[in-house]
């Protein structure tokens, strides 16, 4: 079987922004591009040489079911020979969970047997985009400095626009109040600096797994509030079930000690007729409260609504 080269594709590859990487037939790593890099937070030396299996990305689907052991798309193309694409969450190395489109193409030898495949993704958060928004909203005072996400001040002037267009057009939307659970025992236990880096975290993972017409804010502490516009009560179930089962993935590190886990109480309502902001998110708030003291949430993460 003839091996292949990285170092043929290395010059082009190095150069676009999507993250590439090539495995030969045992889906060991031997090639692995800057935008790769910029992506995941795990260098070429960190994970060239490596198996798919053990690279530390840990690709999931949108239900959060593991891919490597039997779903793998990259072991698709190898065994078939023919081209896949995919939506999954890889694992930054800072612990959340990134969204991406996966292109899988298997990789032929002249005799037209398969000796490898080549991967390209793509962060479907749109990170030119949001980077705009973040420096426009940083310079109208609306950007938390912890989270990177909306500030209270965004999230209550969305919430009146929101009502305006319900009130006029009845255009239905609702909210999540979500809370990052254990959060001062994170600080107690690790610091503030571990307890930032958690928040960032979790807020890079909310805005991930919500759609791009959500809006997500930081509320005040551990606390965060969803604006869902065009929702009934199954989607929105489907979003604070969505949110809830990929915080659940995060691994924050600790440095020398064992990496620290993150959940989230989650409750949701529909903004109903004679609803006000402050009504609505108190409903939200209680059913909130009543997930937080409802049991194990890493047993039971359904958010009540």
């Amino acid at each position: 079987m003839t091996p292949i080269d990285p170092n043929i594709y290395k010059t082009l590859l190095d150069q676009v922004s999507d993250g590439v990487y090539i495995v030969d037939a045992d889906r060991r790593i031997i090639y692995w591009n800057d935008g790769a890099a910029r992506q995941t937070g795990y260098t070429a030396d960190e994970v060239v040489g490596r198996r798919c299996p053990e690279d530390g990305l840990c690709h999931i689907d949108v239900s959060g079911h593991p891919l490597c052991s039997d779903t793998c798309p990259l072991t698709a193309s190898l065994n078939d020979g023919a081209s896949h694409e995919v939506e999954v969450f890889l694992l930054h190395k800072q612990g959340r969970r990134v969204p991406v489109t996966a292109r899988i193409q298997p990789l032929r030898a002249p005799d037209g047997s398969i000796v490898g495949a080549v991967q390209i993704f793509s962060d479907d958060t749109a990170e030119q985009d949001t980077r705009r928004q973040m420096e426009e909203m940083g310079r109208l005072a609306f950007l938390d400095q912890v989270t990177q996400l909306p500030n209270r001040r965004f999230v209550e002037m969305s919430l009146q626009t929101a009502f305006t267009e319900y009130r006029i057009h009845r255009e239905p939307f609702g909210v999540l109040v979500i809370d990052l659970d254990r959060f001062k025992a994170i600080n107690d236990s690790f610091g503030h600096a571990i307890g930032d880096h958690a928040l960032l975290e979790v807020a890079k993972t909310l805005k991930g797994t919500l759609r791009p017409t959500d809006i997500v804010g930081r509320w005040g502490g551990d606390e965060f509030i969803a604006v869902a516009h065009h929702v009934n009560n199954e989607i929105l179930m489907h979003l604070a079930e969505r949110c809830c089962s990929m915080v659940a993935q995060i691994s924050i590190p600790t440095g020398d000690g064992p990496p620290v886990s993150a959940s989230v109480s989650i409750g949701g309502t529909l903004a109903l007729p004679d609803d006000t902001a402050e009504t609505l998110i108190r409903r939200a708030d209680q059913l909130m409260y009543r997930n937080k003291t409802n049991g194990d949430l890493a047993k039971n993460p359904k958010p009540l609504l």
